[in-house]
């Protein structure tokens, strides 16, 4: 007998954020400014080719569709699309308000036909605006690769704006990794001053964008973003409860690798303790679990704050060893309590990791500081 599965409809994100409904909303509101705009003949070139386009691809193809379709002096074009721009977002609310992504392509294409000297205080105005209806963080790096010391005038402008989502586009435009976005070629550190202005901000939105642009920076200059921290602390110009959010998110990666400062700055200082680490293996094969128990005695009077990380020193195809830092957990030792850990850590190969037979390491830190560890044959 035959059978027969239901066909269910996959879906797709980018049909939820670009779609025909959402297209012809915006020609409607771009005619509602401009009779001139061929609603028709811009809905049907840009839905049409929805079908072969990913989601960057439909954001790129709707703003070379506005080129093709709105007045061909990029001034002019700038003037309907600020005319048809909806009301700002809500600048009462307080986070995770990015607005609709069928506006995306309005920064783009400032980005793409307006980054030029002679339309640059029209494009930046302009990206200003869009922002309040979805963020341009994107969009901006394009101004500050061309023209940096004009954009970070205009980004520490936006840093005192009343609007809360300008003031997250002058962190987050700015930030030196921005996920999905272009490099920036210019001196990150210049936007230490807006980062120094914004992290009193009232608004988790914010806040939020200038932990995320402290951790960039910290994957280059760890001391840089401990010593900021440290300011701000004694500065206490933001709520202790705020400013603990933006210390932990900011120092996340220093304390995944295993930074003794950052943990410091955390609280978790010097440990007294004694530790026991045990392997379950000497010797395995590629594709088996490792397994190890690590026995921590508090040896000092009083309660300690544990950090602890295990590192794996691969060995690489030169022959040399490259530690990989994980993270073990937080723990709170009662003074002269003994507590044991135990961890399986899968050895296969990874995309990202070749692994190499010969001798590997496995190291324990706590709170930044080494406590030995064992080597163990993988073939």
């Amino acid at each position: 007998m035959a059978t027969h599965r239901k066909t269910e409809k996959l879906f797709l994100l980018k049909d939820m954020l670009f779609n025909e409904s959402k297209v012809r909303r915006l020609a409607t509101e771009i005619a509602s400014v401009y009779p001139a705009f061929d609603s028709k003949g811009f809905c049907k070139k840009v839905v049409s080719a929805f079908p072969e386009q990913e989601l960057m691809e439909r954001i790129a193809g709707i703003r070379d569709a506005l080129y093709g379709f709105l007045p061909s002096d990029y001034r002019s074009a700038i003037k309907v699309i600020m005319s048809a721009l909806p009301p700002a977002l809500d600048n009462t609310k307080t986070d995770d308000d990015f607005g609709d992504f069928i506006y995306a392509p309005y920064s783009y294409y400032v980005a793409k036909y307006g980054c030029d000297k002679k339309y640059l205080s029209v494009s930046l105005k302009a990206l200003e605006e869009i922002t309040k209806r979805f963020s341009c963080e994107a969009a901006l790096r394009d101004f500050i690769n061309q023209f940096p010391k004009e954009t970070l005038v205009a980004t520490k402008r936006w840093a005192k704006s009343s609007e809360y989502h300008v003031r997250r586009l002058a962190s987050e435009g700015t930030r030196p990794n921005l996920p999905w976005a272009k490099k920036i070629q210019y001196d990150a550190l210049s936007a230490l001053p807006i980062l120094d202005i914004l992290h009193t901000d009232k608004t988790r939105y914010v806040t939020r964008s200038v932990a995320n642009h402290l951790n960039d920076i910290s994957k280059f200059d760890a001391d840089l973003v401990v010593r900021t921290l440290k300011l701000w602390q004694k500065e206490k110009k933001q709520t202790e409860a705020e400013l603990t959010f933006i210390t932990k998110h900011a120092l996340r990666t220093l304390i995944k690798n295993g930074n003794s400062d950052a943990q410091s700055l955390l609280g978790f200082e010097q440990p007294e303790v004694k530790v026991k680490i045990t392997l379950d293996k000497k010797q395995l094969a590629v594709g088996e679990t490792q397994g190890f128990t690590v026995m921590i005695t508090n040896e000092s009077e009083v309660a300690q704050s544990l950090l602890v990380h295990y590192l794996i020193h691969f060995k690489k195809a030169n022959g040399t060893q490259s530690p990989k830092v994980f993270l073990f957990g937080k723990k709170i030792i009662a003074p002269k309590e003994t507590i044991t850990l135990t961890k399986s850590h899968a050895l296969r190969p990874m995309t990202t990791r070749v692994l190499h037979s010969g001798e590997h390491r496995l190291e324990i830190k706590i709170n930044g500081t080494s406590f030995g560890g064992h080597t163990f044959i993988l073939y």
